[in-house]
């Protein structure tokens, strides 16, 4: 099939039958819910996207077929930069508010078949299954989601490297069909819009026999017997667009995974009790910077909305010449040319490794991935302190119908904008920086790639700081 639309994508999702909870009653069509409908077109679009500009969103593959460009494995620096290009048109499309488009994990997912040798180290039929699995996945365009964490009853068990044997993901029993897993996930963004979850390893574990059960790494169908998704409430996106405008349209759901002796046939198993291999899986495969660069475009596009929301609302409240606010603007603009030169850093030093695909950078793209949850905080303050009780007095789209709708249009006007355009300015400050999907996005962007501390250690780990060290030696030995 290849490169497909979003109409065939929203069949997909509707006939497929995943077990999707939601308020304690099971959504049998996610494309018609009122909670999920909106997203699902929203990923609908971008899938119309990639058929409305073939040129810039899909290449073609060995045997002439057509497919998603977030799906290559990048033979030139070039290749890397034109899916960055192609990661940003759907970034775009919800100002960086969706961070899990299928660009994440298809561009994960083509870096680790490309090492498939890495799989086939550990069982010679893995590394055969990752290959499967990505030519699967790209010649059907599907939509997956994934989860890594295990839940804890106690956080310092996960420090320990250990996991909690009575909650977390483990092989049960391995059958000639494949193996049986049983426990649970957290969390998995997207899944009730969804076809494949694909599960990889969680946190890293000791090394030892008792961590073997937990060393898994596959693929299955959302709709597996079995598996069952428990959202969370939904935050806004029963509202108009008026009143909600992002929530209103890109609400990604996340929801906690439940596997009740789930069967993954063997063809999808890609690890299985190789502790070793599932602590290394993303750094030996280079996997996780295929996904840092799909967030880094993701970060660029959200940064620059940010601070264009900002100026908007400088702009309307005639408080461009303010030198507090300016010196907030100024902040802003920092933090979107470093995401800016992290990216472009990090594209522009692409190199082939040695699983022969190129790879960006990782140095200049691994410091923005640490960067950002710092200062996306600020930005959502600045948006908070510049636009000040301005974000309160913002009616609804129904009051613009009723009879006060004259009160509004005379008192709420901006000093270039009507009072409809400035309430909705307003109300999409809101959305940001103040409502439920805006704290969700908050909170999301703190933690999108985990623990910050774990992260600025392997940070520390994966920097190369023996030139730097050795400038001081150098410098302490001479002699003039």
């Amino acid at each position: 099939m290849g490169a497909r639309s979003g109409s065939d994508y929203l069949k997909a999702i509707k006939d497929l039958g995943a077990q999707v909870w939601l308020g304690g009653e099971r959504v049998n069509d996610v494309t018609a819910h009122p909670a999920f409908a909106a997203c699902a077109r929203s990923v609908a679009a971008l899938y119309d996207m990639q058929l409305a500009r073939p040129d810039e969103m899909t290449y073609c593959a060995e045997g002439g077929e057509q497919l998603g460009l977030s799906f290559i494995q990048p033979a030139s620096a070039q290749e890397v930069v034109k899916r960055g290009r192609m990661m940003r048109r759907w970034a775009e499309y919800s100002c960086g508010m969706m961070g899990r488009t299928p660009d994440y994990l298809n561009s994960t997912l083509a870096a680790m078949a490309a090492a498939y040798k890495f799989f086939a180290a550990s069982e010679p039929r893995f590394g055969d299954n990752i290959v499967n699995y990505y030519r699967q996945a790209r010649s059907r365009d599907w939509c997956a989601t994934h989860t890594l964490v295990n839940p804890r009853k106690s956080r310092a068990t996960g420090w320990a490297g250990h996991a909690d044997n009575e909650v977390a993901l483990r092989l049960v029993e391995r059958t000639r069909e494949g193996i049986i897993v049983k426990g649970c996930r957290v969390l998995a963004t997207l899944a009730p819009l969804a076809e494949e979850l694909q599960v990889f390893p969680s946190t890293v574990l000791k090394n030892e026999p008792a961590a073997k059960p937990f060393a898994l790494a596959f693929a299955i169908s959302c709709a597996t017997p079995g598996l069952r998704f428990l959202c969370r409430e939904p935050f806004d996106s029963l509202h108009s667009r008026f009143d909600h405008p992002f929530a209103a349209r890109f609400e990604e759901m996340d929801c906690v995974v439940v596997f009740d002796d789930v069967l993954v046939p063997w063809e999808r198993v890609f690890m299985c009790g190789d502790v070793d291999r599932c602590n290394n899986l993303y750094g030996e495969t280079e996997a996780v910077i295929h996904m840092m660069h799909q967030v880094a475009v993701k970060n660029v596009v959200k940064s620059e909305f940010m601070l264009g929301l900002a100026v908007r609302i400088a702009q309307a409240s005639d408080a461009m010449t303010l030198p507090h606010v300016r010196e907030r603007l100024a902040e802003m603009i920092m933090t979107t040319e470093v995401m800016r030169a992290c990216l472009r850093a990090a594209e522009a030093d692409a190199a082939r490794n040695k699983w022969n695909i190129f790879v960006p950078a990782r140095s200049p793209i691994d410091v923005g991935r640490n960067l950002f949850p710092r200062l996306y905080p600020r930005l959502v303050e600045i948006i908070q302190l510049n636009s000040s009780s301005s974000l309160m007095a913002t009616p609804s789209e129904r009051d613009f119908q009723s009879e006060v709708a004259p009160d509004i249009d005379r008192y709420l006007a901006g000093a270039d904008l009507n009072a409809r355009d400035r309430v909705a300015l307003y109300r999409l400050a809101w959305d940001v920086a103040g409502s439920s999907f805006g704290g969700r996005q908050l909170l999301y962007e703190r933690f999108f790639f985990g623990d910050p501390v774990r992260m600025a250690s392997a940070l520390v780990d994966n920097t190369d700081l023996a030139s730097c060290t050795r400038m001081v030696d150098d410098f302490l030995a001479r002699a003039d």
